[in-house]
């Protein structure tokens, strides 16, 4: 008798820890393609939890220069422009040099077109 209520709860224990909690919501598990684009409601917003996020405080602050120009210097020297969003999103992803001294900003390869217009756009408003 002993054994037969060990089994017992060792099953129940197995399916239940088995068992997908979904509690009735047949939508909780979709595949990703269903999955929906995150909506960006503010892109300098956007921007700095990207920049916050990403390896560029280790070079950059807001009010002074490091390694690299402030985001202040930079916002100063370029107009918030869509062409210059395009501009500098390039010069992050490909990287740049010669432009604020002699150390180079490395390629940021990994990452992605939108995410670095972001990215500019948050630097840009920094004025």
């Amino acid at each position: 008798m002993r054994n037969f209520i060990l089994t017992v709860f060792f099953l129940f224990a197995i399916f239940s820890c088995s068992k997908n909690d979904n509690s009735g919501n047949k939508d909780v598990l979709k595949e990703e393609s269903e999955v929906a684009p995150k909506v960006i409601t503010d892109p300098i917003a956007e921007g700095r939890s990207l920049v916050e996020g990403a390896d560029c405080l280790g070079c950059h602050k807001m009010d002074e220069r490091m390694i690299g120009p402030s985001y202040k210097e930079v916002a100063a020297k370029y107009e918030n422009t869509p062409e210059n969003v395009e501009m500098l999103a390039e010069k992050i992803i490909k990287g740049s040099s010669g432009i604020w001294g002699d150390v180079p900003m490395p390629a940021h390869n990994g990452l992605n077109k939108e995410n670095a217009k972001f990215m500019a756009q948050y630097i840009l408003s920094s004025k």
